[in-house]
């Protein structure tokens, strides 16, 4: 997907565009987001607000890294874990943490 003008304007990034871009799951090979990722199948895990480099299938529960399957650089791969550590991290700060969320 590519960030057009109107998307710029409504306050999307460039790194919450590719937190959004779906992918398939290696084991059961359904697709999901990393956001979907990280608000379902990572909830509760004490990792999921320390840049954790793995996503979790919210279908089947397989987790696997984000280097090959959603990046290609390890450069990449630490940018976008920091950056779902951080969208995390602020809705922690924003509702409050509870791990059985």
């Amino acid at each position: 997907m590519v960030l057009t003008p109107e998307m710029a304007r409504a306050g999307v990034t460039p790194q919450m565009l590719s937190a959004t871009h779906r992918f398939t799951c290696p084991k059961c090979g359904k697709e999901f987001s990393m956001f979907q990722s990280r608000a379902i199948a990572c909830r509760g895990c004490p990792k999921v607000s320390q840049n954790c480099k793995y996503v979790r299938c919210v279908h089947c529960d397989h987790e696997f890294p984000l280097l090959g399957s959603l990046v290609n650089t390890k450069e990449k791969e630490k940018f976008l874990s920091n950056y779902m550590s951080g969208v995390v991290n602020k809705h922690y700060g924003s509702f409050g943490y509870n791990r059985r969320r």
